[in-house]
């Protein structure tokens, strides 16, 4: 079993030390396994069960609904439907103090619903709305600390990319875990059940946040300065708004009403979603050869990278479990006090951890696998532990010094805004998304009440 340990941590050293994940969890994987094979202390076997497991991948209906839900992104997000929604709301809500970080909250939840992609709506976000907030007076660390926030809403909110990988490794893990308890009729649970357990959860931290900056607007008034008055009318102003906010609703109800309402599958709700993106660049007059050549490389790009994690991590787990690693886990997380609380905490923290060196999507491959099936075997509700876990990783994600989001972030902001006031401004959301976090913990019915109010 120490086999599996070094496997593990071998990774960890590659990853931080630059390699790229599909390539290093594959190259370190085979690596382990030909030493094992020359020293026989790996069973050939589990090499051989490798082709059926990758075409598995390949002939899985559900992740075809990432590249869809990558390309619907990456069409809202090109077709400048965020840039019309912020100016619009900053001018209806920014000449109210605290209106202009409202505004952000607003549309970066309606950008993290439309793309589902934690980079992109952080990246857009902080091009669009940060040298706004500058200019009016907000400062660096608010400013910063919204945009932030408001990015990693795509972790959360539906249709998330996050959730829809989570869902599918979820509902293996969970038919594993009940056929090791001897129940061989297994239930299962979908990337559905996972989107409506997600939004009560994504809506109290929207509601949180918009809080935040209206307390803050009250107690510290000068980082948040009121402006003038647009020319406008506020009837004109609620007259535009609606025919900007319009058309990412209508995709959004048709994209998670259709998946919730059981009137399509997340796959083919994910191609309305693109052709619904592609039918607003046109009205929008956006759908140029240029844009539809840039949408096209761009999700190739992130297809490609999400499935060569995906076969990587095939290949590791693989090899993992040949050095019976899933039984040193099950050991462990058998061993921690506290029982069932004491391991599910015991294996937040670690996700929580490692969400500062890995992305979510080397976590939901690799490690969700390894300790999910234990976790569920406990009789923990699977929508709950997903919604759970994607929580966590969002609140990694923003956590100084190491958050992905705070990497971004920092990579469009003006060379003046310092990184100290980044890592300044997004505490107070760190805060908040932990008292989420807890929420979640101690109520569980604010997950499972919805999917159990829709599917019985």
């Amino acid at each position: 079993m120490i086999e599996s340990v070094l496997l593990f941590f071998t990774v960890i050293v590659f990853l931080l030390a630059g390699y790229p994940v599909a390539f290093t969890l594959a190259g370190v994987a085979l690596l382990f396994a030909g030493i094992g094979l020359i020293t026989g202390n790996f069973e050939p076997g589990y090499l051989n069960a490798l082709p059926s497991r990758l075409f598995g991948i390949m002939t899985n209906e559900t992740l075809i609904a990432v590249p869809l839900f990558v390309f619907m992104g990456v069409t809202l997000e090109k077709s400048k439907i965020a840039e019309d929604l912020l100016e619009t709301l900053s001018s209806l809500f920014g000449t109210y103090r605290g209106g202009l970080g409202l505004a952000v909250i607003i549309v970066g939840m309606l950008l993290a619903a439309s793309t589902g992609i934690v980079g992109a709506t952080v990246v857009t976000m902080g091009l669009l709305s940060l040298p706004t907030m500058l200019k009016r007076g907000y400062s660096p660390e608010i400013s910063t600390g919204v945009i932030a926030a408001s990015g990693t809403l795509g972790q959360i909110i539906p249709p998330s990319i996050v959730l829809v990988l989570l869902g599918d490794v979820l509902s293996s893990a969970y038919q594993q875990s009940q056929l090791q308890l001897g129940i061989y009729s297994p239930k299962t649970v979908s990337v559905g059940d996972l989107f409506a357990g997600a939004i009560i959860p994504g809506l109290v931290l929207v509601g949180l946040y918009m809080v935040y900056v209206v307390f803050i607007s009250i107690t510290k008034p000068e980082s948040m300065p009121s402006v003038e008055p647009t020319l406008k009318s506020k009837k004109t102003l609620f007259i535009d708004l609606a025919f900007v906010l319009a058309p990412p609703l209508f995709l959004m109800v048709a994209v998670l009403g259709s998946i919730i309402g059981g009137l399509a599958t997340i796959t083919e709700a994910a191609g309305v979603g693109a052709v619904g993106a592609l039918f607003l660049a046109g009205i929008k007059k956006q759908l140029t050869v240029k844009v539809l050549r840039g949408v096209s490389q761009e999700t190739a790009k992130l297809t490609s990278m999400v499935f060569l994690i995906l076969i990587g991590a095939s290949i590791f787990s693989l090899v993992f479990r040949g050095y019976e690693g899933d039984e040193l886990v099950r050991s462990y997380l058998s061993s921690v006090p506290g029982g069932v609380v004491g391991t599910i905490v015991a294996v937040m923290l670690v996700m929580f951890i490692l969400g500062f060196v890995l992305d979510f999507i080397e976590i939901t491959f690799v490690v969700v696998p390894i300790v999910a099936p234990v976790i569920l075997a406990l009789g923990v509700d699977p929508i709950w532990l997903g919604v759970l876990i994607a929580v966590n990783l969002q609140t990694s994600f923003l956590t100084p010094p190491f958050g992905f989001a705070l990497f971004y972030l920092r990579g469009v902001a003006p060379d003046f805004v310092e990184t100290k006031s980044i890592y300044k401004g997004v505490l107070p959301f760190v805060l908040i998304q932990l008292f989420v976090l807890f929420l979640i913990a101690l109520f569980p019915e604010l997950v499972t009440w919805l999917p159990n109010k829709i599917y019985g």
